[in-house]
């Protein structure tokens, strides 16, 4: 090997229209290490890694592969090279087999004919997932599949390339603890390969768990390259925001007051059954429990999403009828969903439209239905301050911004219906944690104003600091309900594996 680094970026400069997204990042990744990439939404982590992967060209400067330089024009040739990339927005073809999913575009065909030769597409697949100890069957439909598997197999697909760089975008955003240390087993493996692992998250945790480098961005500029031994969370927290963050869990004690929510013996087939609990004002609810424990299904029901066969509703002691997402919003509900590329944003529409989605009539003049846009701009700009949303304008494709920065636009959009009942499933996956703060000083200053707030989430920490009470579910039951005061986690994790 006559090269240091497999991949190098040297002076990389990235110009949108109105914003320098990068400007000079130079970084160097060596075979056989785990390089961390790290830095607040907006920071140019995304930009960057599409650039690395041939979906961006760069503005000026030059990357440097195997010790040569190159250019892509195009992920194919990104691939080619020896570049694969797992995005932390799936979008697989959901009706095709996971075996074609893997495989799509580069089948293997029957010799002489210009048929693909589905046989060898199955062995190789199995074989591949076999290799990397997924249960997973090669003929199963992807839309079949929990987010979870569907990330596995996005995982498989890079390791089919064969690739020297594997660059991997918060890929345990969906996975269970299980199946992340599954996850780190395979890098472990392609480590000894020697291959240069590329990896993106805001989970702490994880990034002093797997890294032997780390590369902070900060503002679309360079930071510094540190051994990850050399750092710690406090350390690393203040080179990406820049400033000390000292409460990432900001707590108000609040007055709780009367019930707001009630919910009794709430039942959906196949997802959950007889559930009950309430919410009181000035309360936050946490919702924990493993992947697949049903806590988000119980949300869509409340919100009118998913069909509920028995089971009550009531909101300030009077039982209501919710079968709509509308029905609920007129009952002061509003709902933050947990994907927000499959069920909040609104890609190809600009920032401003995605806030003012769920409140539109509210600007309507009521006589001849215009809407009054200097009104919407004005609290829409009131909310990208309160919120810190990046962007250079409200007219900017929702679609441009990073993960992060849409999680923030989607807030913004239910905080202008006012709800007195707020429900947030995971409102800080994949959120800086700068961002995670302002979000977390945002959800216990609503409680502070009374209003009913259900917060789900994977994250514990995340449950434990910012929960009055934590409702545990596991296996579509309700296993515990812990106050604050006795909630730890491993009490949380003893109800999540409590299985009835």
């Amino acid at each position: 090997m006559s090269y240091e680094y497999v991949l190098e970026t040297r002076d990389i400069k990235k110009v949108f229209p109105g914003v320098v997204a990068l400007d000079k990042i130079s970084l160097k990744f060596r075979p056989g290490s785990v390089h961390s990439l790290m830095g607040e939404n907006g920071a140019g982590k995304s930009t960057l890694m599409k650039i690395l992967s041939g979906m961006y060209k760069a503005t000026e400067g030059e990357m440097l592969y195997k010790g040569a330089k190159t250019e892509f024009n195009g992920p194919v040739e990104s691939i080619r090279l020896g570049i694969a990339m797992i995005h932390q927005e799936l979008s697989p073809v959901p009706h095709r087999s996971v075996m074609e999913n893997v495989w799509l575009g580069r089948e293997p065909m029957i010799p002489m004919t210009p048929l693909v030769d589905h046989k060898k597409m199955y062995e190789e697949t199995k074989k591949l997932l076999d290799d990397l100890e997924l249960s997973i069957d090669p003929r199963e439909q992807m839309v079949k599949l929990t987010v979870a598997k569907m990330q596995m197999v996005e995982i498989a697909k890079a390791v089919s390339y064969n690739s020297e760089v594997v660059i991997m975008d918060e890929p345990t955003s969906s996975l269970t603890k299980k199946e992340v240390e599954h996850l780190f087993k395979i890098i472990g493996r392609l480590k000894e390969q020697g291959k240069a692992i590329i990896y993106i998250s805001h989970k702490m945790d994880e990034i002093f768990a797997i890294s032997d480098e780390v590369s902070v961005l900060r503002d679309g500029r360079f930071v510094g390259s540190y051994n990850a031994a050399d750092l710690n969370t406090d350390k690393l927290i203040a080179l990406m925001v820049g400033r000390e963050l000292n409460d990432l869990f900001p707590k108000v004690e609040c007055p709780i007051t009367d019930v707001k929510l009630k919910v009794e013996n709430l039942s959906s087939p196949g997802a959950f059954e007889n559930v009950s609990f309430d919410v009181r004002k000035g309360e936050i609810v946490g919702f924990a429990g493993l992947v697949g424990a049903g806590r988000t299904e119980v949300m869509e029901a409340l919100f009118g999403m998913r069909h509920k066969s028995s089971g009550t509703i009531s909101i300030d002691g009077k039982t209501v009828t919710i079968d709509t997402p509308e029905s609920a919003i007129k009952q002061h509900m509003a709902l933050l969903t947990e994907d927000r590329r499959l069920s909040g944003i609104f890609p190809m529409l600009d920032i401003k439209d995605n806030m003012v989605m769920a409140v539109i009539d509210k600007y309507r003049n009521r006589f001849m239905k215009l809407l009054n846009h200097k009104q919407i701009r004005n609290d829409c700009n009131e909310y990208k301050t309160k919120i810190s949303v990046k962007t250079p304008s409200l007219e900017q494709k929702i679609m441009n911004l990073s993960g992060g920065n849409q999680q923030k636009v989607l807030v913004a959009r239910w905080l202008l219906t006012d709800p007195d009942i707020l429900i947030l499933d995971e409102p800080t996956r994949g959120i800086d944690v700068g961002a995670k703060a302002e979000i977390h000083t945002l959800i216990t200053n609503l409680a502070a104003k009374g209003k009913a707030i259900i917060l789900v989430s994977s994250e514990l920490p995340e449950i434990l600091g910012m929960s009055d009470r934590i409702v545990v579910m596991c296996e579509g039951k309700i296993t515990g309900i812990v106050n604050r005061k006795d909630a730890t986690q491993e009490s949380i994790m003893k109800y999540a594996t409590l299985k009835s």
